[in-house]
């Protein structure tokens, strides 16, 4: 009796039958794993073949994702190397996606790239201005730059983000475009501008930085470059006044930002508190929580182009008497009337609230209306020139002595206790240290800083747009304005891990701020006073991430005074060169039109910072010369941002943070992918300490090592468990802000739940 064995037969694309040919498949395998001989293949082959030949037909595309889904379900700490494996899979789907579509084979990888640009800007997706801007030779020229080698960087979490998010397609959702066109379109969008002699020169080495992933770009710009829809800005910051219309106004501002992918701070010290007097009429304000549930639908209402709802924090200091109601806004029990569970918070605190609380003293709490009517001047525009003494504790104990202000008087360790039940519950309020910022503001000649923004990183000055008046003329409205500094930030971020370890740092980071530079003069924002402030200073926010990944490669333990003394001498290093770039560019260019009186002109940023060649293996004293004369092209310059999503692209981990598992899950909408820790091996593992089991104090010391070269602020969350005594996490909260932090940003327990900041990942 012989055996009969069924032949499962393979349909390909075309719809052709064909006998599934073990041989074909062991070839395949054996190609795309020869770089990795540590993996299990014989196994993986096996539940491969087995569940093909348990089926009587199988199509290819099923293959694929069968031969991906088996790989993804052999990633763990010992066989990392799956997800190359799997990535490599998925390339040859994306390959044979966009070949389809473009009417080119497969095996080319890349098709034209001008006839690429061409269709889309056909189809409405890429903007038209790319033909105007390049002749169709200088477009070819560029597509010879596409080296399809640089797929093989990417893991396949990073890879998978990048062509569900971010890759151009058609309206209808077909893929035309691959990661190599992207990174390609993003330099030629950001050089359009540039002199024609040099641009190619700049394209290609705009190129070699993102297709090498030494560096990442935020991601509007990231999703937006060369599109004809969306801006490339990442941060903006609204100062509202207290009035109808400003605070309208600021609403309306806030949804056109939205809409178009901004994440956005908003400060609202300015609002008179509940109870205050509007127009002479005692007790009738509201305060400012209905104008937080504004704010709140318009978040949840004004999505990101259908692709999440709108992220906005609001920020309130701790002088105001609304300070426990904005508190008690995110939490989840209590009156939902008051609630708004979709706005993020920040308490805006000055030295002298830290210093009554650490003694157990008293605080006392204002109507900023009152204050002004009062007293006549505004208690939120001073600050604490040094530490210990300044204009707002003078202006401070001036209001809590005059008889004829009303105030609360509460116990500061009340506040302080509200702050961090509230952040144990839903990771905020974020902390906002509003003396310190000021203190280092290197253009506090023209300004002051009220707030930061939606992830902390952003330290720039701030004012209210004011309405001064609307009349009619020739049958039209005329509104006048006078604008106000409307904060604008372009982020983008150093991969450490990779341009550390390469050592590019000094080749990579002028090419870097160049880009950003040029993101102020292409961008198109739907504010108008924004797009004046982003001339004025021509802020960007150069950043990092993966320093855990980075400490791994070196061998240097999280919890070390090494790890605190590297952190101070690299971002010296990052500072140096991000300074001596803008002045580079400055020369080139002109410096921006608020330099003169800066502390940038007057030597003083330099000083404060103690940055002198006595105390530095750098030329301090030259570049601060350097700068007083030719100007620096940028008035702000580095932000820390937390960049959650665009390391997963780069392969790294995220901003400064510890990781929080060497092997995780990573849940998108419809999807969960396995994912180890960058590099994960033998030596690297001893190095990889999970967030929630480090003693938070040592990532403090380590932040305010950085925190002093870096011109803004940074991302920088704080980890417990859900079990930490209060004293210990006041404690961390004391030490940060003792130690010159400027923010912080979530507070992430074990039982609280946090959503991710995509706008400022960069």
């Amino acid at each position: 009796m012989s055996l009969h064995t069924k032949t499962t037969m393979i349909i390909t694309e075309k719809g052709d039958a064909e006998p599934f040919s073990h041989e074909r498949l062991i070839s395949f395998v054996k190609k795309i794993t020869e770089n990795y001989p540590n993996l299990n293949k014989e196994s993986y082959l096996k539940r491969v073949i087995q569940a093909i030949e348990s089926r009587d037909t199988f199509s290819t595309e099923k293959i694929t994702n069968l031969l991906i889904l088996e790989g993804l379900s052999y990633i763990d700490e010992n066989e990392p190397d799956w997800t190359f494996v799997c990535a490599h899979i998925y390339l040859k789907k994306l390959y044979k996606e966009a070949a389809k579509n473009r009417g080119y084979h497969p095996e080319e990888q890349y098709g034209d790239f001008y006839h690429l640009i061409k269709t889309l800007v056909a189809k409405g997706v890429y903007s038209p201005k790319l033909l105007e801007d390049y002749t169709k030779e200088e477009i070819v020229e560029f597509g010879k730059l596409i080296n399809p080698e640089k797929d093989k960087l990417f893991t396949y979490i990073g890879l998978r983000t990048l062509a569900d998010r971010y890759l151009a397609r058609d309206y209808d959702r077909n893929l035309y475009e691959l990661p190599q066109e992207r990174f390609l379109m993003i330099a030629m969008t950001l050089m359009a501008k540039e002199q024609k002699q040099l641009r190619f020169a700049l394209v290609k080495e705009a190129y070699w930085a993102l297709s090498n992933l030494y560096m990442t770009v935020a991601t509007p710009t990231l999703a937006n470059a060369g599109k004809s829809y969306g801006q490339l800005s990442s941060c903006f910051v609204d100062t509202v006044d207290d009035s109808l219309q400003s605070i309208y106004d600021s609403n309306t501002d806030i949804a056109n930002l939205s809409k178009s992918g901004g994440g956005i701070g908003v400060y609202l010290g300015k609002i008179r508190s509940r109870g205050s007097d509007i127009l002479g009429f005692k007790g009738v304000s509201s305060g400012v929580i209905p104008w937080m549930k504004q704010l709140n639908n318009t978040a949840v209402s004004v999505d990101q182009l259908g692709q999440r709802k709108g992220a906005i924090c609001v920020y309130l200091d701790v002088w105001h008497k609304d300070i426990f109601a904005f508190l008690d806004a995110k939490l989840n029990n209590g009156d939902e009337r008051m609630r708004t569970h979709d706005l993020f918070t920040g308490v805006c605190i000055p030295d002298l609230f830290m210093e009554q609380m650490e003694k157990r003293g008293d605080w006392y709490l204002f109507d900023p209306h009152e204050v002004r009517k009062v007293m006549g001047f505004s208690l939120e525009d001073f600050y604490d020139e040094e530490r210990g003494k300044g204009h707002f504790r003078e202006k401070y104990w001036q209001c809590v002595e005059n008889p004829h202000l009303s105030k609360e008087k509460v116990p500061a360790i009340e506040i302080m206790k509200n702050i961090m039940r509230s952040q144990l519950e839903s990771g905020s309020p974020f902390m906002f240290y509003r003396d310190e910022v000021n203190r280092k503001n290197p253009n506090s000649h023209l300004g002051m800083i009220y707030c930061s923004n939606l992830c902390t990183e952003i330290a720039q000055n701030q004012s209210p747009t004011i309405t001064e008046q609307q009349y009619t003329k020739d049958g039209k409205i005329i509104t006048v304005k006078t604008p106000g500094d409307f904060v604008v930030c372009n982020l983008s971020s150093i991969n450490l891990a990779r341009a550390v370890t390469d050592n590019v740092l000094k080749r990579l980071i002028p090419i870097q701020v160049r880009m950003l530079d040029n993101v102020i003069d292409l961008n198109k924002i739907p504010v108008l006073q924004a797009q004046l402030t982003n001339q004025k200073y021509r802020a960007v926010g150069l950043g990092t991430f993966g320093w855990h990944h980075l400490l791994a490669l070196k061998g240097i333990r999280w919890e070390s005074e090494e790890a605190v003394e590297y952190a101070d001498k690299l971002y010296e290093e990052i500072a140096y060169l991000t300074i001596q770039a803008s002045m580079e560019l400055a020369k080139e260019k002109g410096s921006y039109p608020a330099f003169t009186g800066s502390d940038w002109h007057t030597g003083t940023y330099f000083e404060k910072r103690g940055y002198r060649n006595s105390q530095s293996n750098l030329d301090w004293d030259m570049l601060k010369e350097q700068v007083k004369t030719h100007g620096v092209r940028n008035g702000y310059l580095m932000a820390v941002a937390p960049n959650a999503s665009t390391s997963i692209i780069a392969g790294s981990t995220a901003s400064i943070d510890p990781i929080f598992l060497k092997v995780y899950a990573e849940e998108k909408k419809d999807y969960k992918i396995p994912v180890t820790v960058p590099d994960l091996n033998a030596e690297t593992t001893w190095y990889y300490k999970s967030a929630y089991h480090i003693d938070q104090l040592w990532s403090v010391k380590q932040n305010a090592a950085r925190q002093r070269h870096i011109d803004q602020s940074i991302s920088f969350n704080i980890y417990v468990m859900n079990t930490i005594k209060a004293k210990d996490l006041l404690n961390i909260h004391l030490t940060a802000w003792k130690l010159g932090f400027k923010t912080t940003y979530y507070l992430r327990s074990t039982s609280s739940s946090i959503e991710e900041c995509e706008s400022c990942a960069s």
